[in-house]
């Protein structure tokens, strides 16, 4: 399948990201290539541009699309693993940062990655299958009633999240939960016909919250943010599009902080615990995409968009 992607809020990253020829960039979720592309053509003809992606099939597309030459480095790996990947990477700072959260249309629709609850296929959900260690088919098969009640729960954001995880525990019990649709089954028999009626995808939640888990989507996302910051020059800009309330929550949260100066009691006359801020906030509240660019690419309608500068 040709690996595309349509880059959502394309003029906003290029303008939060304030670039200009001889930036050194880091695209952190390369994808298909769809904003390092603007990136690059932003900061030529002496920019350097970072691609990191921890999927093969995305790097050959950004190859392809971005046709190597013009100082672009890409790079496998998670941006957790910023400060490695940086290194080998052979720069010493950067000016922008872009963190495009979530899973690409073309891992959604390449159906035997797993991530989708509209077709049939082994319940993997890894962002680098390639890589080895756990997936959904392992969470869903080992993972106590509890523990599965808490990621529905927390990372789905799932009313139903108690009840979904005992139908899933009574399924296994009787032959261990394999498929995309059997979990899909599973979860319309768990979720009363009331509440299946309107609204999204029963699903989607759920499986939502099995992907963040399987690639522990929260915890390595607030360790590249802090990473990033600590790469960027004065004036440099991160700039981070999320796609659902928890990841904006880490992202508000980690910038919120970062944009802090003492946090010392009022009434000591000085500070001591020498904290200044890092960052300044320079979105108070987050960009989203305009109707049409929602009518144009539906899985946009999610999005918001956050930005901070190196202070």
């Amino acid at each position: 399948m040709e690996y595309r992607h349509t880059p959502v809020l394309p003029a906003e990253v290029t303008k939060y990201l304030s670039l200009h020829p001889g930036s050194i960039v880091v695209d952190c979720t390369l994808g298909g290539a769809g904003h390092a592309k603007r990136i690059a053509d932003s900061i030529a003809p002496t920019g350097t541009l970072v691609g990191i992606d921890q999927d093969d099939a995305a790097l050959i597309a950004a190859a392809d699309t971005l046709r190597l030459g013009r100082q672009i480095i890409l790079k496998k790996g998670n941006f957790s693993e910023l400060d490695r990947l940086l290194s080998e990477a052979g720069i010493a700072y950067a000016d922008g940062f872009l963190f495009d959260l979530g899973v690409s249309s073309p891992q959604l629709d390449v159906v035997e990655r797993g991530f989708s609850y509209h077709d049939e296929a082994p319940l993997d959900m890894r962002m680098d299958p390639a890589g080895g260690g756990l997936t959904a088919a392992d969470v869903v098969n080992t993972y106590s009633e509890a523990e599965l009640t808490r990621i529905i729960r927390e990372y789905g954001e799932e009313r139903w999240a108690s009840r979904i995880a005992a139908f899933i525990v009574a399924a296994r019990a009787r032959r261990p939960v394999q498929t995309t649709a059997e979990l899909v089954g599973i979860i319309k028999d768990a979720v009363p016909a009331s509440a299946r009626r309107g609204g999204p995808h029963p699903g989607r939640r759920t499986f939502q919250a099995l992907r963040i888990e399987v690639n522990q989507e929260i915890h390595v996302l607030e360790q590249g943010l802090r990473s990033a910051v600590r790469w960027l020059v004065p004036g440099g800009r991160i700039v981070v599009i999320s796609y659902h309330s928890l990841e904006d929550r880490v992202v508000k949260r980690v910038f919120s902080e970062l944009a802090s100066g003492c946090e010392c009691p009022p009434e000591l006359p000085v500070c001591t615990c020498g904290k200044v801020p890092v960052l300044r906030i320079v979105t108070r509240r987050p960009v989203v995409p305009g109707p049409q660019e929602i009518e144009e690419n539906p899985r946009a309608r999610s999005a918001k968009l956050r930005a901070a500068e190196r202070v």
